[in-house]
């Protein structure tokens, strides 16, 4: 790390400590872009980390010469208190993304199959052909939700994926659909619910399926703190599941993969519920005036549970990508089972303003 960068992590830092003392807004730990480059692409979260976990980083540098064990004991502890399991039905991951692959490995090979939809989250296919497995990807239905039947009549499934919300799209699927979906599953195929976005969602018929893991031997529920915790830079993430499930992924993952930074900050930001709240309430508001200020320009945007809008362009979006980019707003890549669909993360509000901007130019 070079000395500018140092110095400029310690006052990320020092300045994190300083916000975790005042009373409010406490979502001011980074920097707005003033006349750079908008990064609108990734489905970060503007705001960054809860200055709690800043300060609970600056704390854990102290500490940085022991193995995170006993810190991975604490934040499994933590998270079994909130979620009403026991701490062995819980495995940590060096984000979420590691979760994924390591369901990968422990449940599918070259005779058992990957499904999951299209679009959706891609790193979970990615995993599965880099092993040799065949992933069958579903087209979501007509509202943007899973086929539950269709991926359920897939034979051979090994692991079924469902990011939900989903991924690239901010829908849901139905909590109902996917609660009778799981009752129909054959035990020995396991569902992982990818809720990477669950904070952000707030619709009447969501809700998350970790407490169907007391009575579904087979469904793993992925969890990440990148998303409304603002630590995607950290990796840490986790999975909810049975105790002999988390036992066979557990024996695909390598010791330590998590930081003692990275589980510093994930306990910390599991504590602050205030963070939670201002975050998601924010990103509801910003989105809202996002979506009204493209239906005015006529266009449509699918209802998004998300940090992130998908809307419908009616032509092919590459160019427009191209020439947002050319403009300094950078959003999200071609989705080829959608190409004329953009999608684009919510950053703050002067953020999005430079986005419409360019957008109306076009």
């Amino acid at each position: 790390m070079s000395a500018l960068s140092r110095r400029a992590f310690a006052q990320l830092l020092g300045a994190g400590a300083a916000a975790a003392a005042m009373p409010f807004p406490i979502l001011a730990a980074v920097p707005a872009a003033a006349g750079g480059d908008v990064r609108l692409s990734a489905n970060e979260n503007p705001y960054g980390p809860s200055p709690k976990a800043l300060a609970a980083m600056r704390e854990a540098f102290a500490l940085a010469w022991r193995y995170p064990d006993e810190a991975q004991d604490a934040l499994l502890d933590d998270l079994a208190r909130a979620h009403n399991v026991s701490p062995g039905q819980i495995l940590l991951g060096n984000g979420s993304s590691e979760i994924l692959k390591i369901a990968v490995l422990a449940f599918l090979d070259r005779a058992h199959k990957l499904v999951l939809a299209s679009p959706t989250f891609e790193a979970v296919a990615i995993y599965t052909r880099a092993l040799g497995a065949e992933a069958v990807a579903i087209p979501l239905d007509a509202h943007h939700a899973h086929d539950l039947a269709r991926m359920a009549a897939v034979g051979d499934a090994g692991l079924i994926y469902i990011c939900n919300p989903n991924n690239p799209t901010g829908t849901i699927t139905p909590r109902a659909a996917l609660a009778s979906f799981l009752d129909s599953v054959p035990t020995s195929t396991i569902v992982l619910v990818d809720e990477a976005y669950h904070h952000y969602a707030d619709a009447a018929d969501y809700a998350s399926v970790i407490p169907l893991v007391k009575t579904h031997p087979n469904l793993v529920v992925a969890r990440t703190f990148s998303k409304i915790y603002g630590m995607a830079g950290l990796r840490c993430g986790y999975a909810v599941a049975q105790h002999a499930t988390i036992e066979r992924m557990a024996a695909q993952q390598p010791w330590d993969s998590i930081n003692a930074m990275a589980l510093a900050a994930a306990r910390a930001s599991a504590g602050d519920a205030e963070h939670v709240r201002e975050g998601a309430a924010r990103n509801k508001a910003t989105r809202t005036m996002v979506v009204d200020a493209l239906a005015k320009m006529g266009y449509v945007t699918l209802p998004s549970q998300t940090n992130f809008i998908m809307t419908d362009l009616r032509r092919d979006v590459r160019p427009v990508i191209a020439s947002l980019r050319d403009r300094g707003v950078h959003v999200g890549r071609l989705f080829p089972a959608m190409p004329q669909h953009l999608r684009v993360t919510i950053g703050k509000r002067e953020e999005m303003e430079r986005f419409l901007a360019a957008f109306r130019q076009l």
